[in-house]
């Protein structure tokens, strides 16, 4: 077991693991530490505590110091500072005709690098915009690329469901998310009603396929043929979350529909899923296409 705090340098960003070494660290404060990137600012949002050592990357770096007042005042100019340097690089990316969206800015909290994130649709050639934003800020030029998922975390925004966008408020990490799920559950395949601000599928479709999974290992399939305490008849539509099935008897009266527990049917022969089939090549593309 290795003693770890976990820090964030952003809002809704990864966390990171540090050695305390002998500071009594405590979750909320801020503090100094050394990354990839050079020296950072971040707070601690895991308090001091043993994690396995298979969790942690090596090396562990250690906690440089607790901010301190001036270091807090520091970080702030840094933001003033990022306002500025946007508008500067939005101005030099139009002297350039350059075919790229600015999203972001960031300085290092020691100001030894200056990091631009656009997002493009395709590759771009910024070697002459680095060169002229290295002559105006006299310091390290980093413009990194990024994709519609990181733009809208960046961007921030409100989501169908009238919340604040999950990668921006909670989500430390893209999980991936495919048209499987969507079917899985049962939601309307319709592009506009299954993707976030982004363009790409909801996030949150992710958080409940765990339980549908589980469900669906124990539900009869539409258009199995299946023992009820009626006789036998066969499943025409299923309720995964209530875990019923409507069920057509097998008797003259085609209206005789009855719903039943999963529990009470039991499978003669087996049937299969509605696939997606009866869609359009050029709409199964388009959906396709939602998927990172």
């Amino acid at each position: 077991m290795v003693k770890v705090v976990g820090v964030r340098f952003k809002r809704a960003g990864k966390i990171y693991y540090f050695d305390p070494d002998e500071l009594q660290i405590e979750k909320g404060m801020h503090v100094i530490v050394e990354t990839a990137r050079g020296v950072e600012f971040g707070e601690v949002v895991i308090p001091i505590r043993e994690v396995p050592d298979e969790e942690i990357v090596a090396p562990l770096k250690k906690v440089m110091r607790i901010a301190t007042e001036e270091d807090e005042k520091h970080a702030l100019e840094n933001k003033e500072k990022e306002k500025d340097a946007f508008g500067i690089c939005l101005q030099k990316i139009r002297d350039h005709n350059l075919g790229m969206k600015l999203i972001d800015v960031e300085y290092t909290f020691d100001n030894n690098k200056i990091l631009f994130y656009f997002t493009a649709d395709g590759r771009v050639d910024f070697r002459e915009l680095v060169k002229d934003l290295a002559s105006v800020f006299k310091t390290r030029i980093e413009l990194r690329q990024i994709g519609v998922r990181d733009e809208a975390k960046m961007m921030g925004g409100v989501g169908v469901c009238g919340r604040e966008l999950c990668c921006c408020s909670h989500l430390g990490e893209f999980q991936p998310v495919s048209i499987k799920m969507a079917k899985e559950q049962g939601l309307s395949l319709n592009p506009a009603k299954i993707s976030g601000n982004c363009g790409r599928l909801m996030c949150c479709l992710r958080y409940e396929q765990e339980a549908y999974e589980q469900i669906i290992k124990h539900a009869p399939k539409i258009g199995a043929v299946v023992e009820t305490p009626d006789g036998q008849g066969v499943v025409i539509e299923r309720f995964l979350l209530k875990e019923t099935a409507k069920v057509k008897l097998d008797k003259d009266n085609e209206t005789d529909l009855r719903s039943y527990r999963f529990s009470e049917l039991r499978v003669i022969q087996d049937g299969a899923v509605q696939e997606e089939s009866d869609i359009e090549d050029a709409e199964m593309e388009e959906l396709k296409a939602l998927e990172d």
